[in-house]
């Protein structure tokens, strides 16, 4: 089917974040329901999720890509400051700003989020009630939990004592400081595993040039307090997909599974064959998007469209 991407603007909590709006060329000027959607930890929008988008857009659904403020071509300053309430902030702000546009139905608007967006979408879910499906593919679900699988005992005391330096030299005045989002194996790095190191700086170097390898040190305080899934049973009524993969070392399977069995219905778990990046690009992709393609179409089309696309119309 085709479709339309225009580059789009809208204000989150000040400032400008950007992104792409996809729009099915058919049924032009009809509402029509729409998905919301961002990257996980410090990528940026280009890093594959236009793969994502399209398939929503050919089936139906009005798509919203965007960055973050303080990454990519989101406004703010410190750069590369992830911290997942303001992510939350943008997220719902992309939600009210999609919620006005034209060929949009207010009351059909569902969430996609991956990785650490995959947790953030999670928390979204639970608590703002204008989202009426949810998807959330290979998620960080705890991120002290998370730590502890990916870090040596003695090594997340270190870091943690180096936080709480950090923490006396920001409150004195202090410069902001960084760390790198990958390195090599050995190297210190926020997401210390060989698929990382591989994924972010070969998706870095060919699609993605303004995505940068490093976050605020404030940033990992707020990645170890994080806790997404600590609401994930009160999503329900909304309906959610968990899309977990089966060999999943950077947000451990076994974690998103146990924080999946905590959720109450209606919710469907998906697993899809590899690791954490293999979701992203063929042939993970199909195993990925599939379902998800399917799960808003269950819950956001109408009866009417539903019966449109059964007949092949």
């Amino acid at each position: 089917m085709a479709h339309t991407r225009q580059d789009v603007t809208f204000k989150s909590e000040g400032l400008n974040c950007k992104g792409w709006l996809y729009l099915p060329a058919e049924d032009q000027g009809q509402e029509k329901p729409a998905i919301v959607m961002a990257h996980g930890f410090s990528a940026v929008k280009e890093m594959h999720l236009p793969n994502f988008a399209e398939k929503f857009t050919d089936a139906g659904f009005v798509v919203l890509v965007f960055d973050y403020r303080y990454t990519g071509e989101g406004e703010g300053e410190p750069r590369q400051h992830v911290i997942p309430t303001e992510q939350h902030k943008d997220y719902r702000n992309a939600i009210t700003w999609i919620s006005q546009h034209p060929e949009v139905d207010e009351e059909r608007i569902g969430i996609w989020g991956s990785s650490y967006s995959g947790g953030h979408v999670l928390h979204i879910a639970a608590i703002d009630r204008r989202v009426k499906a949810v998807v959330s593919q290979v998620p960080l679900v705890n991120g002290w939990k998370n730590a502890q699988r990916l870090m040596r005992p003695d090594v997340m005391v270190n870091f943690i004592n180096d936080l709480n330096k950090y923490r006396k030299s920001r409150y004195n005045g202090g410069e902001v400081q960084h760390v790198a989002v990958v390195a090599p194996e050995g190297e210190p790095s926020a997401l210390p595993t060989p698929d990382s190191y591989e994924w972010f700086t070969i998706t870095g170097d060919t699609i993605a040039p303004n995505w940068r390898n490093e976050v605020t040190l404030e940033t990992m305080e707020s990645f170890l307090e994080y806790n997404p899934a600590g609401l994930i049973e009160i999503i329900s009524p909304t309906p959610l997909l968990m899309v977990v993969a089966e060999n999943d070392v950077l947000t451990p399977t076994d974690l998103a599974i146990e924080a999946f069995g905590k959720a109450r219905e209606p919710k469907e778990l998906a697993i899809i064959p590899g690791g954490h990046f293999d979701a992203y690009t063929e042939p993970g992709l199909s195993y990925s998007a599939t379902p998800a393609v399917e799960w808003f179409k269950k819950y956001l089309k109408n009866k009417k469209e539903q019966g449109a696309e059964k007949m092949g119309v």
